[in-house]
């Protein structure tokens, strides 16, 4: 299997605007292996993506040892506001698809 990002994002828990994601569940691919995943800010997301020029793609999972490469991410500026988007619309609001919540 090829790697298919640095970091996979396969949770998503918003805030209290639901157009604005708070954290997401990020796990990392270690010799074909999908790692436990570890919940970080969208804040750090982006700091990844746009600081450290990470890639960043969400992955879904039907049966825990089962995962499917979802979108990449990436970041979208809008009215001076940065948004994580698995598309490039410029909507201002975050949006990686259909993951599930985090808890």
């Amino acid at each position: 299997m090829a790697k298919w990002a640095d970091y996979l994002i396969s949770e998503v828990k918003h805030s209290s605007d639901p157009s604005v994601i708070d954290r997401v569940k990020v796990h990392e691919e270690h010799d074909n292996q999908i790692g436990i995943g570890v919940c970080y800010t969208r804040d750090w997301v982006i700091n990844k993506i746009e600081n450290e020029g990470k890639s960043v793609c969400t992955i879904t999972s039907a049966r825990p040892d089962k995962w499917q490469m979802g979108a990449m991410v990436e970041v979208i500026e809008v009215n001076g506001n940065k948004f994580i988007r698995t598309d490039k619309n410029q909507i201002e609001k975050d949006n990686l698809g259909e993951l599930p919540n985090c808890n």
